[in-house]
């Protein structure tokens, strides 16, 4: 199964998904997804978001390091126009997802940790 067709799958099962994006640890994108019903420039380019965001997981996993905390999973932030999860898939891929604000977050959560697995085994 293609990454594309994994990512539409947790998307389209996620109430107020906006789009997901599988991203490289050098912020490259690749893959990404929109809703088929939601429009706008964060369902449009959630690979931007991912390489913006990115930057912000990567300092948290310094953070964590630096206070043997462990490596981070996953990292939720919600903004006045939409929510984005990022979670690690291996050192070298992290997932992106954009919410509408009044999407379910935990069932964006759930969904990413449940279709892990298929995306790990795919990479």
């Amino acid at each position: 199964m293609s990454f594309a067709r994994i990512l539409q799958e947790i998307v389209d099962q996620c109430p107020g998904a906006l789009g997901a994006a599988l991203m490289g640890s050098d912020g490259i994108p690749i893959e990404q997804v929109a809703s088929r019903d939601a429009g706008g420039a964060v369902a449009d380019d959630v690979g931007m978001l991912g390489v913006e965001f990115g930057r912000v997981l990567e300092e948290v996993g310094k953070a964590a390091h630096a206070s043997e905390a462990g490596a981070p999973e996953e990292l939720s932030l919600r903004m006045e126009r939409f929510q984005l999860i990022l979670r690690h898939v291996d050192p070298e891929a992290y997932l992106v997802m954009a919410l509408a604000p009044d999407g379910s977050a935990g069932k964006a959560r759930f969904l990413l940790r449940r279709h892990l697995l298929r995306i790990r085994d795919e990479l």
